[in-house]
């Protein structure tokens, strides 16, 4: 007799149901299957009868037909529980597994052929840049090894499947060699001064840290005031040990989680500014903590609403608002981001002459091809000085005027 339950997902209710498959030899206990997945009552029903008329005509579970559709959903439940992945992942991996759902959803995962697999990634070449469908491969991978230990499928049709290679084009190889966005010391200056006069409220406080730390925007808003350390020297360090979750900006249902990378945990120095910025910021929460009372969230949040829901932490896209706002306002480029600021803050220390694994480590990264582009491409002033050096080196052997 099958059980039934609704849950909620991203994209609305669905079903569940767990089933009776008979008494394991081994240990002699009643053992249960689970298929999830199905978006109506009705549809989880037909499932669990179509494998209760499977069970009573004495196949095993391992012979009952289970679609593509209905085993990634397995999968993704097993992944999430043996691999303890952050939030983040799943939704990548879910993204993954819905562009494989056009070629594979309602085909039984046993029938499924290398060549059925190779066409799709073909097609899915046409559609998406390398970086991608190398995730979205690496999904598919994943998912039928998975089948494949549990006897699902016998043979493994990802084995021998390749990405085919496409021929670079002049605009692919151009792309290549474009640098992310990011400003110059002057445009940051006219930048944080505008954030400091026309600013909303925390603006200037929350550049002036991501500008001169180089952290994650996401880094940035589960700050606590804790991570604030006074070293022996009397100088201060700030210490990035989490980052913000919060897909659907909604503002109390955020998570904390682990950084990104294992180098991303670090513990950074810091300029004065920033110190007397934070210490400012955690100043004034303690006087809306004061008269917010028991409404404040007091978690030791630094950049934190003062409005309907004080004490929580900004999440990223008002941050985003925000940076748009005074970009305008200053007549800078509004394509750039919060994530500009870091690409910047690598720039400004190329030019200050702090060596790249410096920079890298500072940052919190152990490879990180971006970076290493925006420090190899040194700043205007310093291109610039590189080419009036070359110019007086010739001019005093070879003179045109």
């Amino acid at each position: 007799m099958a059980s039934f339950q609704s849950y909620k997902t991203k994209n609305g209710e669905r079903y569940m149901f767990k089933i009776y498959t008979g008494i394991d030899p081994a240990t002699g206990k009643r053992k249960h299957t689970t298929r999830r997945g199905f978006k109506s009552l009705g549809e989880a029903r037909t499932a669990a009868r179509h494998m209760e008329n499977e069970i009573e005509a004495g196949n095993s579970l391992k012979d009952i037909p289970i679609t593509f559709k209905e085993f990634s959903e397995l999968w993704i439940s097993l992944y999430q529980e043996e691999r303890g992945v952050k939030p983040g992942t799943i939704r990548i991996r879910r993204h993954e597994i819905n562009n494989l759902l056009p070629y594979f959803k309602n085909i039984k995962m046993a029938d499924i052929t290398q060549q059925q697999y190779q066409n799709a990634l073909g097609k899915l070449n046409q559609k998406f840049a390398r970086n991608t469908l190398d995730g979205i491969h690496r999904t598919g991978r994943m998912i039928f090894r998975k089948a494949l230990e549990k006897e699902i499928i016998k043979k493994d049709p990802t084995e021998f499947a390749y990405i085919p290679r496409k021929a670079q084009t002049v605009e692919e190889l151009e792309s290549f060699y474009e640098l992310p966005k990011y400003m110059e010391k002057e445009d940051l200056a006219l930048f944080l001064k505008t954030a400091k006069e026309n600013g909303l409220d925390l603006d200037f406080e929350i550049f002036v840290t991501l500008a001169y730390t180089g952290i994650r925007i996401g880094e940035l808003c589960p700050l606590k005031k804790t991570d604030l350390i006074k070293n022996n020297d009397g100088g201060y360090s700030l210490s990035i040990t989490k980052t913000y979750y919060n897909p659907t900006n909604n503002i109390k249902s955020f998570k904390l989680v682990t950084p990104k990378t294992k180098s991303s945990r670090r513990i950074i120095d810091i300029d004065n500014l920033v110190v007397r910025c934070l210490k400012s910021v955690i100043e004034r929460n303690e006087e809306i903590k004061r008269i917010a009372g028991k409404d404040y969230l007091d978690e030791g949040f630094i950049f934190v609403n003062n409005g309907t829901n004080p004490g929580y932490p900004l999440y990223v896209k008002i941050i985003q608002q925000r940076m748009r706002r005074v970009l305008k306002l200053a007549k800078l480029n509004e394509s750039l981001t919060p994530h500009s600021l870091r690409h910047t803050h690598t720039s400004l220390l190329a030019e200050a002459g702090v060596s790249l694994e410096r920079i890298m480590e500072r940052l919190g990264h152990s490879d990180d091809d971006i970076t290493k582009k925006v420090y190899l491409h040194t700043t205007e002033a310093v291109r610039k000085r590189d080419s009036e050096k070359f110019g007086n080196l010739m001019k005093s052997v070879l003179d045109f005027e």
